[in-house]
């Protein structure tokens, strides 16, 4: 869910934003490639780390830094580009 204040959105849950943003990057063979290789990561450590913080802050990344993604991922997650950028500060911290 994302809460709109003023000119900022909040993700209260960048966790499980960045969880199903993951399911959507892996949804699409091409995409998916393009995470892991971009990451480094084999099939077998990404799913070892699935709950770490490092690896929900990449996927976060890995969209943001492609805005056809980004806005895709956004539409398709039923929030706003803004809320996975702001998911993606709060991992960061």
């Amino acid at each position: 869910m994302t809460i709109l204040t003023g000119n900022q959105f909040e993700a209260p849950d960048a966790a499980g934003l960045s969880l199903s943003a993951l399911a959507w990057v892996l949804a699409d063979e091409r995409r998916a490639h393009r995470f892991l290789d971009l990451t480094g990561l084999t099939p077998e450590q990404m799913r070892a780390r699935i709950e770490s913080p490092e690896l929900q802050l990449s996927v976060l990344e890995f969209l943001c830094a492609h805005e056809p993604d980004l806005l895709a991922a956004a539409e398709s997650l039923g929030v706003q580009p803004g809320a996975i950028a702001a998911a993606r500060e709060k991992l960061a911290r």
